[in-house]
């Protein structure tokens, strides 16, 4: 076999190594997938009941409710629209999980009708400050910044 025909040959192989890596990846992954859908979105096409998804949207004003394990909570989740599903979470709530604030909600749709979120992703707006920067003005918090990274080194 001819030098010409050979480096064709081992670049044609680590093409099609290539492509089949890539096949192989996507259909491992294919049921990992997590698909956004907006709570007007839900209400129209909703997912196969038990599919894994995320659902994104505003925790509607005077909705949460906690139930008396205290750990179980359920809430609406509101879009664009008046479309709102119903969640329901047990489970740690983040710091930032408030109504009428952002939230993606991790889980699947239940029989019912229910969202059944496993795991609660709270979303702040651009206007977020930590508690404790609160009440500083921009100078002092960036020397307490400066005050916190002094002695670290790079």
């Amino acid at each position: 076999m001819k030098a010409k025909h050979q480096r064709l040959f081992l670049v044609l192989a680590a093409l099609l190594a290539i492509i089949g890596a890539g096949l192989i990846a996507a259909w491992s992954l294919r049921n990992q997938a997590n698909y956004f859908y907006l709570p007007e979105q839900m209400a129209v096409t909703p997912p196969e009941v038990g599919q894994a998804v995320r659902l994104g949207g505003m925790v509607k004003a005077g909705s949460l409710t906690t139930e008396a394990d205290g750990v179980t909570v359920n809430f609406m989740v509101t879009g664009n629209t008046d479309d709102a599903i119903p969640v329901r979470y047990s489970g740690i709530l983040p710091d930032l999980f408030v109504e009428n604030s952002g939230v993606v909600a991790e889980g699947s749709l239940g029989p019912n009708g229910v969202f059944l979120a496993t795991n609660l992703l709270a979303k702040h707006d651009e206007n977020y400050v930590p508690k404790e920067l609160e009440g500083m003005g921009t100078e002092q918090a960036a020397k307490m910044a400066a005050d916190t990274t002094i002695g670290l080194k790079p």
